[in-house]
């Protein structure tokens, strides 16, 4: 699914370095925000949206949203293990083709156990025959709305998988999945490296931010950033 936070205010070079499709993602905003839709619609629209370019893409990075390759995959998204500090389950919302789960296993030489949910139905198959394995571990669901039945050691989304107004209620929802002493992560995301934005909306939100782990981008103004927040015990 889309990379965390799409944000105004900033100039198109940024954005386009931050976010791949911004423009078509922010038209589907301006609906939402026109009344044209409603949120049912938002995530129909985006879904449709996502599960188009990442189906087309022709390697493992690009189906799940990434443009490069193997190493600016591993760059850019192993800075989630930052927030894994001991083993345990890790639910991957908005797990697209299963990428992050297999690489989240082979990083942590197997600590972490990795699990998956996708609202898009085709996105979740294709998970699903790319690793057989775990088949029983993934699930096609909108996140925003489902109950598992269980809950994990580490739940990990971007805050852009529902509408702006939604956020704050989405985090807390993911936190009822997290299991006591455990960790929400949000990310990994690109961010303005002098502007961390979303760990100050999380702490607007009345969240406390309990770490963050940051990469160098490729983009000078860039960094690949991730924040978690903790279940208390």
């Amino acid at each position: 699914m889309p990379g965390t936070g799409r944000l105004t205010g900033m100039d198109d070079e940024i954005r386009s370095a931050r976010e791949r499709g911004w423009r078509e993602l922010d038209e589907i905003d301006r609906a939402l925000e026109r009344g044209e839709i409603d949120a049912a619609g938002w995530h129909a629209r985006t879904t449709d949206l996502t599960e188009a370019s990442y189906l087309s893409a022709d390697t493992p990075q690009g189906q799940s949203g990434h443009s490069g390759d193997a190493d600016r995959w591993e760059q850019a998204r192993r800075l989630v293990l930052d927030a894994c500090q001991r083993p345990g389950s890790f639910l991957d919302v908005g797990c697209a083709n299963g990428l992050l789960m297999e690489s989240v296993a082979r990083w942590s030489d197997g600590a972490v156990e990795p699990y998956g949910v996708e609202i898009s139905a085709g996105l979740a198959d294709l998970a699903r025959r790319r690793c057989p394995q775990w088949t029983d571990r993934i699930w096609t669901a909108n996140a925003a709305d489902w109950s598992p039945g269980r809950t994990f050691t580490y739940v990990r989304s971007g805050l852009d998988y529902v509408p702006a107004a939604h956020r704050a209620a989405y985090v807390a929802k993911l936190l009822d999945l997290v299991e006591p002493g455990g960790r929400l992560i949000i990310g990994t995301f690109n961010e303005e490296t002098d502007e961390p934005r979303t760990a100050e909306a999380l702490q607007d939100w009345g969240f406390a931010v309990a770490g963050s782990g940051t990469r160098e981008h490729r983009h000078p103004r860039l960094s690949y950033r991730v924040v978690w927040v903790s279940r208390a015990d």
